[in-house]
């Protein structure tokens, strides 16, 4: 991975609004010479930093080094749209408890439910500066099929104690400021954040700890090293009895059996001018995070300046700047005809890991080898949350304690053509969104 440098010799950030708003990195050191440690977590990301938090936490007498190959935040954690959300994009808690069995379903189902309140009393019990907005997150129902499902996903989330709330047509109106939606379902433990300024503020939170955190530091190889690891980069070799492979969906060639597990997928943010008061009225009134149920999601959320952070999808990638700068003020003007001939004043991208059955998953790699990929665009609240699964699997804990098993990589079959066509699953998504279910 090439990187930009700035005459810092500091990683430049691709552009985006995160980029440009966030607060400043920490100040963080490349990897020079060879250390031990008891951790080596691969991966300065939500995940790899969650993780060495909730280690430190337990046990702060272990030495944990956190090897980042850009910047903390460089990746997926860095470029989202920042929304805090305490659901999954597909399984529902009955689909949990199906897959899982009643046990291990029912602690999976209370770790979703508990992730963006979890998100959030880290974000305040570390002073995280992240403009954090705990207003809720709202999901609408773009045709009365979903609708159906919005009631079977609230009452799913409420038998479980879930502070969820469900709305119909008027009062989904009046929440979201638009008038296309059937009605929809909420949860007010979610928000939304500047989630590049949360990784950095993780990233200092470590720091405080006593967690070496090395930027410009990636892991050119791994190896079984007696009873422990070597991770070499380019500066140095880390000696440690566990690692936490943390690079999700920007995972390369370091485990191949891990990248051959899921597909990346592109995905595109952007965000408007700043939107004066008056022209803002009735968007959103509450602030709360919003994302619909369409396949090809439409999704929203304000920042602290009144941005509107948006974002959408493309097949193709060419010309992805000008394309959406047409496509998203029309889409934005259709949902809010006060916004007729809004313009976009960012637009970037990144990827995020997809598993095919869009269920997230628990690997143990090796003796002492552990990742986590799966999050399905969901990573904010998801990732913070197993960073706490991934600091009891490293300590020990019982793994039926665990809301999910501890399994080894299934690779996708023809994984090659998957990764080349996974995009080209957004025609279906928008055929399937045309029509009724």
């Amino acid at each position: 991975m090439a990187l930009e440098l700035g005459i810092d010799r500091r990683p430049v950030l691709p552009p985006s609004l995160w980029a440009k708003t966030a607060v400043p990195a920490p100040d963080t050191t490349v990897l020079q010479g060879d250390v031990r440690a008891d951790v080596c977590i691969i991966g300065g990301g939500y995940t790899g930093l969650s993780t060495a938090v909730h280690l430190k936490e337990r046990d702060p007498s272990l030495s944990i080094v956190v090897l980042e190959a850009a910047e903390p935040g460089w990746g997926a954690s860095g470029r989202n749209n920042g929304q805090v959300i305490p659901a999954m994009t597909r399984p529902d808690p009955t689909d949990m408890l199906r897959e899982y069995g009643p046990d291990r379903g029912a602690l999976y189902a209370a770790m979703i439910r508990d992730s963006a309140s979890l998100t959030f009393d880290m974000i305040r019990r570390h002073g995280i500066a992240c403009e954090a907005v705990q207003n809720g997150w709202v999901q609408p129902a773009h045709t009365p099929g979903r609708m159906k499902i919005s009631e079977k996903r609230f009452r799913e989330w409420e038998a479980l104690g879930a502070p969820v709330a469900l709305y119909d047509r008027d009062a989904i109106g009046k929440l979201v400021g638009s008038p296309h939606y059937e009605g929809g379902w909420g949860n007010t433990t979610g928000g939304h954040i500047n989630p590049l300024g949360y990784a950095r503020g993780l990233a200092r939170a470590a720091l405080a700890a006593g967690v070496a955190v090395h930027r410009m530091s990636p892991a050119t190889g791994l190896e079984r090293h007696h009873d422990g690891w070597r991770v070499t980069t380019p500066g140095g070799i880390v000696t440690a009895g566990s690692v936490v492979l943390a690079t999700a969906g920007y995972s390369r060639d370091l485990w191949p059996p891990l990248v051959r597990s899921f597909v990346p997928f592109r995905n595109y943010q952007a965000a408007t001018i700043p939107i004066g008061e008056n022209q803002r009225a009735g968007i959103v009134p509450g602030n709360q995070a919003v994302s619909d149920t369409r396949g090809d999601l439409y999704f929203f959320r304000f920042d602290a300046l009144g941005r509107l952070v948006t974002g959408g999808n493309l097949i193709l990638p060419f010309s992805s700047t000008e394309r959406l700068e047409r496509m998203l003020p029309e889409r934005l003007a259709w949902l809010f005809p006060q916004l007729a001939g809004i313009r976009m004043e960012h637009v970037w991208h990144g990827h995020f890991a997809v598993t095919m059955d869009r269920y997230p998953r628990l690997f143990e790699l090796g003796p002492g080898l552990y990742s986590f990929i799966g999050c399905n665009g969901r990573g904010v609240a998801l990732s913070t949350a197993m960073g706490g699964v991934l600091a009891g699997l490293v300590l020990g804990d019982d793994r039926a304690s665990l809301p999910l098993p501890v399994t080894a990589p299934q690779p996708i079959a023809f994984h090659a053509v998957a990764r080349r066509v996974a995009q080209s699953a957004l025609a279906w998504y928008r055929w399937k969104d045309r029509r009724e279910v």
